[in-house]
């Protein structure tokens, strides 16, 4: 390196006045290595210019030349790559970036130290060197001897020292005295030296004038020493005033300091006085409970308004005092320990106070509650006579007891319950339970007996004079009665007549309780009576309202009552993550690492609920499968209802009981819904016609008339319109697919007739529901009835002139054989003469016969109930034209000028065709 140094020095930058600084051998990252130099130069002229050079050899190899060279001043960023683990690569941000891999770890140190010198030196505007150790840009590269030509050491090494040296300027006013001088001197610029000679001699004259200046102010100099003599002598004396005076000083702050720290004491044993006072005055006022509050805890009347207040505002004084947050050392007190076991004692003494007559008041109140439904009941004699009021009376009354008043005067306990939750859980917890006992009994029986109501309401079961014996609630003949329902036999069974006529009579007018929607049998769904389904939706629908505001009334209560709006915060023993419950379980709580986790107010609100209301689900879910089995069409009304109800409940509040709980009962809805729909699909499928009568319009697309108008008018504006879309979609399919499977198997009726007038019927019900999901069904019942009574009418009608179209039929064979039409008379069977013979075997009264014949078979074909007879005797009439015309053409084509006619002209045929439809 040392060579290559010396051979670039002298070939390349000695010529150029500059010296080489630091050379660094490296190659291009990433790329094919072509080594080449990086040379950091200085000029040796000023001012200095600082530059990287980029040097390689030529391709011969003989000799160096420079490449590229860039100003120090326009480099940017050097990146070494990494300040810790050492690396060979570095950049240098140009114009652009340079990226080089050196040949070694030192000369890319030795070149990037170089380069920070440089620009601290001569560069203003700083360059950023990242990535970079710390030590490299505190010394400076070593330019040893060797790096430089043998001969110019001595200048090189000059040159260093020189560039070491700072450049100072002249500043404004030194050149403007060498300016003057120099004018002062004629020679000055011609002749250098003369004047430097001359500056000299005048330097000399100057020291010389300073000299003896100097030596001629000695007396001056040495009164002014006297003076100073004399001035350290007063400094003397004042010294030792001072002295004196600190000692004076020294003794006093002794004192001071005494008085200093007595002060101190005083103020210190004060203001532990003021604290001390201060806690004093917060353990007396914060701990001390007035006697009244007292006096309320112990003995206060807890069935008064006025005495629940005062206990209220003693309770919450006493949580106050308890819950008093006391500084550290306080527990410590002896005082505290008794004022705060006195406190405790009477939280429990209250808790017990509390606890116990709320009991009291659930079971009073529980007890009238229980009067009230008594009275409600039905108590009939054996002989006949009423005791109270007959079933059929009550059975007008489909409601709900409201529970109002009793809510009304718990919820004057709410604060108090608050209270209690907070200081004594157990009982909080314990009243919690006996209130979803004592409520959850009640409300078994007064929704029980609401559901059997319910029921006779739905199933039309109370007839006037009809009476019951007086038996237990549970053997009750409301209850046999009811039973009965979903017993094996479908019926009710009664003393005088049956509850409702549901059994499967073969001349009844009413379908039978296990009949589907769709009955393929005796009865069908026309039969059932308007009314019926009108009242079922009605009582369906009160059931619903008035088990609504019943849960949401209750639910409301639970919340304030019981004071669930909040997450629950339980002070006290950890207790069991669950607690078995008579009939359910009641989640609490449970410790978690010594924390009290807690459930959010639905959790503990809905648990509540799902105890009390226990039975509405089940109730609910025997209510649904009852009128399921008095008539399937009942599903459409309660998927309706019920999805309703669901959705205004859960706009209320998604995750509330009654939410979740007819939401539950939805599905229900929606399965026997989807089987109903199922079963009717499969009665389609099962369907016989019989052999020695008309088919006519099918049982099935009568029924799914009836059916879409049914569901129109239910779904209209309905939530649930999408499941109708769906069963629709399924229904039509079916229909389609088993219409044509009768058609298949039908003896007596064509295929055509059945498809035509089944096809007709299923278009014009869709024409008029304008269902617009079945648009496309619609259009494919249009087509296929088009498309059958085509085939039909030109299957019926045939040939009415059979041996003049066989007659024809030659003569296009002939035509088609490359006979020309005007020559085929000349052929001997198809001759004038032959062709007279033909039309003569038809003449008009013949013709009309035939029709007429035709008229009868059409007729025969055909039902009464979908009126076609006419469209197709039209459709006939129209074709017949057709053939007609087909055959004058051929006449007048193949017999020109023969004046040969038929005997029958088309106003004829019109007329013949007007007359029989006349006729019959």
């Amino acid at each position: 390196m040392t060579a290559i140094k010396h051979a670039l020095q002298r070939d390349i930058f000695t010529p150029n006045d500059e010296r080489l600084l630091s050379i660094v051998n490296v190659c291009k990252a990433g790329k094919k290595k072509r080594n080449c130099f990086l040379c950091a130069t200085v000029t040796t002229e000023r001012p200095v210019q600082v530059k990287v050079i980029k040097v390689k050899k030529s391709d011969k190899g003989d000799f160096y030349k420079r490449q590229i060279a860039w100003e120090l001043r326009d480099l940017t960023v050097v990146d070494a790559k990494d300040a810790i683990k050492e690396s060979s690569e570095f950049d240098l941000h140009f114009e652009k970036v340079y990226k080089w891999v050196a040949s070694s770890i030192a000369e890319k140190n030795i070149f990037i130290s170089c380069i920070w010198k440089l620009n601290q030196r001569y560069i203003r505007k700083k360059i950023d060197f990242i990535n970079v150790s710390s030590q490299l840009l505190e010394e400076l590269p070593k330019v040893t001897e060797e790096s430089v030509p043998s001969g110019e050491n001595q200048n090189v090494a000059g040159a260093d020292e020189e560039a070491v040296d700072e450049y100072q300027e002249l500043n404004a006013r030194e050149e403007q005295d060498i300016e003057i001088m120099m004018e002062g001197c004629e020679y000055a610029i011609s002749n250098a030296e003369a004047f430097a000679d001359k500056l000299s001699r005048e330097l000399q004259v100057l020291d010389g004038a300073n000299i003896q200046s100097i030596m001629a102010s000695e007396k001056q100099v040495n009164i002014l020493m006297k003076l100073l003599d004399e001035a350290l002598k007063e400094v003397d004396q004042i010294e030792l005033k001072l002295s004196s005076y600190e000692d004076m000083l020294r003794s006093v702050k002794e004192q001071m300091d005494q008085i200093s720290e007595s002060n101190h004491l005083i103020h210190l044993s004060n203001t532990n006085n003021l604290k001390l006072l201060s806690e004093i005055e917060f353990l007396v006022n914060h701990m001390d409970l007035a006697k009244g509050h007292i006096k309320a805890l112990q003995e206060g009347d807890l069935s008064s308004s006025r005495g629940i207040e005062s206990c209220t505002n003693a309770a919450d004084a006493l949580l106050q005092c308890m819950n008093v947050a006391l500084q550290p050392g306080h527990e410590l007190l002896h005082a505290v320990n008794q004022q705060q076991q006195r406190f405790g004692d009477l939280r429990e003494l209250f808790a017990r106070r509390l606890a116990s007559h709320l009991n009291n008041v659930f079971v009073q109140q529980f007890i009238e509650l229980e009067k009230g439904l008594s009275n409600r009941s039905y108590y009939v004699s054996v002989s006949g006579h009423d005791q109270s009021s007959t079933l059929a009376q009550h059975s007008a009354e489909l409601t709900l007891p409201n529970h109002h008043p009793f809510h009304r005067d718990l919820l004057r306990y709410a604060k108090l319950m608050e209270w209690l939750k907070n200081t004594d859980y157990g009982k909080y917890e314990g009243l919690t339970k006996n209130y979803m006992d004592y409520l959850s009994r009640l409300y078994d029986r007064e929704i029980k007996d609401f559901f059997e109501v319910a029921k006779i309401k739905m199933t039309g079961a109370t007839k006037e004079g009809k009476k019951f014996a007086t038996l237990p609630r549970k053997e009750s003949a409301v209850k046999q009665e009811t039973e009965s329902l979903h017993g094996s036999s479908g019926k009710l069974t009664g003393s005088t007549s049956s509850l409702n006529k549901l059994s499967v009579q073969s001349s009844g007018s009413r379908r039978s309780q296990s009949s589907s929607l769709l009955d393929m049998g005796n009865m069908s769904a026309s039969d059932l009576d308007v009314a019926d389904r009108t009242k079922f939706d009605k009582i369906f629908e009160q059931v619903l309202s008035e088990l609504e505001p019943l849960c949401l009334a209750e639910q409301d209560f639970i919340s304030k009552f019981f004071k669930l709006q909040q997450h629950l915060s339980i002070p006290g023993t950890p207790v069991s993550d669950t607690e078995e419950t008579d009939g359910g379980t009641l989640t609490r709580p449970h410790n978690i690492g010594g924390l009290q986790s807690a459930y959010s107010e639905n959790h503990m609100i809905r648990q509540m609920m799902i105890k009390i209301f226990r039975c509405v689900e089940p109730e609910l879910n025997n209510l649904i499968a009852l009128g399921d089995k008095i008539d399937s069409f009942n599903s459409l009304y309660m998927l309706v209802k019920m999805s309703h109800h669901v959705w205004t409940a859960q706009n209320v509040d998604p995750t509330s009981f009654l939410s979740t709980t007819l939401g539950n009962v939805l599905v229900t809805v929606k399965r026997n819904f989807d089987k109903c729909i199922s079963n009717q699909i499969k009665q389609m499928e099962d369907v016989k016609i019989s052999k020695k009568s008309k088919v006519g319009i099918l049982p099935f697309v009568a029924e799914f008339e009836e059916f879409a108008a049914l569901a129109e008018s239910i779904f209209r504006n309905a939530e649930r319109r999408g499941d109708l879309d769906k069963a629709y979609l399924k229904l039509i399919r079916a229909v389609f697919a088993n219409v044509e499977k009768v058609a298949n198997e039908s003896q007596k009726t064509p295929r055509d007739v059945v498809m035509m007038e089944n096809f007709h019927h299923i278009f014009a019900t869709l024409s008029r529901l304008k269902i617009s999901c079945l648009e496309a069904e619609k259009k494919e019942a249009k087509q296929q009835y088009t498309d059958y009574l085509q085939s039909y009418v030109i299957y019926s009608l045939g040939q009415p002139l059979e041996k003049l179209n066989h007659f024809f039929e030659g003569v296009e064979a002939r035509v088609a054989q490359g006979v020309r039409e005007e020559e085929v008379s000349y052929q001997l069977a198809f001759s004038k003469q032959e062709l007279r013979k033909v039309i003569k075997e038809y003449p008009g009264k013949e013709v009309k016969k035939g029709l007429d014949n035709l008229y009868r078979k059409v007729d025969k074909h055909l039902c009464e109930e979908e009126n076609l007879l006419q469209v197709v005797w039209h459709s006939m009439q129209d074709e017949f034209i057709r053939q007609y015309k087909h055959f004058e053409g051929l006449i007048a084509r193949c017999y020109p000028g023969s004046g040969i006619t038929m005997e029958f002209t088309i106003q004829d045929i019109l007329d013949y065709f007007s007359s029989i439809a006349q006729s019959h």
